[in-house]
């Protein structure tokens, strides 16, 4: 009676949770963003460079809905058109970082010894370095530009994608049929390609997920600075940089580009976290 009281007492069938309010806004916000970046046009009749200097500084109203800057440009219209900028050296940054990262952690991990030992000192070294800082030194040896800006935000990140990726390798190895596929006679290259990279790849995947967020802060952190794309192209951080010293007197100028920034780190960050606690699962 006990076993069958028991048996009754597991669930049949597991019901999900339903899709979070915070998350199925967050997914709203990405999407809208990326609708920016790839057809710009579509969400705005005005040209995000010409102006019109006798309506500098106008307030948000229906007709401009963030406000224009100093030389009477929209502020929507280049908030939406600098997503495009800001996006691209995101992602192309993330996958530097990616890509990169993955190779020296696979070599570091699947080598050991003291090839492992050489490369993550190395590694520490980078990661003991702010990664912003770190971004501004690549950048003023490149040059300023949003591709340099790219290139100096995933040079920054590739420490952190090749501990992680060098951690999964470790545990990679020691399972049970990476050993069995050493006895079968299967060599290193062939079990470093089948086995090892398809099974340790998921956690970097992830990371990289959440890296889209801190990207985006960072290339528009560069761009505030003046590292970033030269006036008068659209950029968030160049945006928000612009409408500073206004602040007191139209602060619109520098904090709606500014808040739309800060709402679409947020938005992504939340969108990365669900990954990753469903990778973790």
């Amino acid at each position: 009676m006990t076993a069958i009281a028991l048996t009754l007492k597991k669930p049949i069938f597991r019901i999900e949770k339903a899709p979070q309010p915070i998350l199925i806004l967050s997914w709203i916000i990405v999407l809208t963003v990326i609708g920016w970046a790839l057809f710009p046009s579509l969400f705005t009749d005005y040209s995000p460079y010409a102006g019109d200097p006798a309506a500098s500084f106008a307030s948000p109203s229906l007709e401009h809905w963030f406000g224009t800057d100093r030389l009477g440009r929209d502020l929507f219209a280049r908030t939406v058109y600098g997503s495009r900028t800001t996006l691209t050296a995101t992602l192309l940054a993330v996958l530097i970082a990616f890509g990169l990262g993955a190779v020296v952690g696979l070599a570091a991990g699947f080598s050991g010894g003291i090839v492992d030992t050489a490369i993550m000192r190395v590694v520490d070294v980078f990661l003991a370095i702010p990664s912003l800082l770190l971004a501004m030194v690549v950048v003023s040896v490149l040059g300023y530009s949003t591709n340099n800006i790219a290139l100096a935000v995933g040079i920054s990140a590739i420490a952190a994608f090749a501990r992680v990726m060098r951690a999964q390798v470790l545990t990679v190895v020691n399972q049970d049929y990476v050993k069995a596929a050493y006895g079968l006679g299967v060599g290193r290259l062939g079990v470093m390609l089948r086995h090892v990279v398809p099974n340790s790849l998921s956690s970097v995947i992830a990371l990289a997920a959440l890296e889209i967020g801190t990207g985006v802060l960072a290339v528009a952190s560069l761009g505030f600075l003046g590292y970033g794309a030269p006036p008068p192209q659209p950029e968030w951080g160049l945006l928000v940089a612009e409408g500073r010293d206004y602040v007191a007197v139209h602060p619109w100028a520098s904090i709606l580009p500014g808040l739309a920034l800060a709402i679409v780190v947020i938005a992504t960050h939340r969108i990365s976290t669900s990954f990753r606690k469903e990778h973790r699962r």
